[in-house]
């Protein structure tokens, strides 16, 4: 501790630990391919994803509301790819409500897609830069906090599953994400 190299050390450590995590995700933006795919239940997955996070939506004061159709059918889907889509929007949404909040999730049918609703009541998303947040290295967190990749991933893997994504937000009043998932591909 007296060591008057710890401090420059820390700092050797930290930004190690931040390059780890962003070849990590040029790896997982690259890797888009080549899966397993079958069917799986939506609503379980989200629910799976949500308990991995429960300890950490509840110290942030973060309510969490879900609202499942039990009816849905079986998505074709690799599971831990969409986990980790489930994963990274509630962690985005996370981050945008850093006083608490509500995150609101809710699946459904459109058609012959699932859909899966995530909304945040969090800071929202400038109109301005709404349109290239799923752009690669994309980010307004502040240095060291995200790497932009998290939404360009994701991006990739709901098109690679034959899905869609959509995000509507407004500053100050939080942000939407609609994910359009098939029930098999053609």
């Amino acid at each position: 501790d007296s060591d008057k190299r710890k401090h420059i050390l820390e700092k050797i450590e930290k930004q190690t630990f931040r390059a780890a995590e962003i070849v990590s995700g040029l790896l997982n933006f690259s890797r888009l391919h080549g899966s397993e795919f079958r069917e799986l239940d939506i609503n379980r997955l989200i629910s799976e994803s949500l308990a991995l996070l429960g300890h950490q939506l509840e110290s942030n004061h973060i309510r969490v509301e879900s609202r499942f159709d039990s009816s849905l059918p079986p998505v074709y889907g690799n599971t831990g790819k969409l986990q980790q889509v489930f994963v990274n929007l509630f962690l985005n949404a996370r981050d945008a409500m850093p006083s608490g909040g509500e995150l609101a999730v809710q699946t459904g049918m459109d058609g012959s897609m699932v859909v899966v609703d995530i909304s945040d009541t969090g800071m929202g998303i400038p109109q301005e830069n709404l349109k290239r947040i799923f752009d690669p290295f994309f980010t307004t967190k502040a240095m060291g906090k995200g790497t932009g990749l998290g939404l360009a991933v994701t991006y990739g893997i709901i098109q690679e599953h034959g899905g869609g994504i959509l995000a509507d937000s407004q500053s100050g009043k939080g942000t939407h994400f609609r994910l359009k998932l098939p029930i098999r591909l053609n």
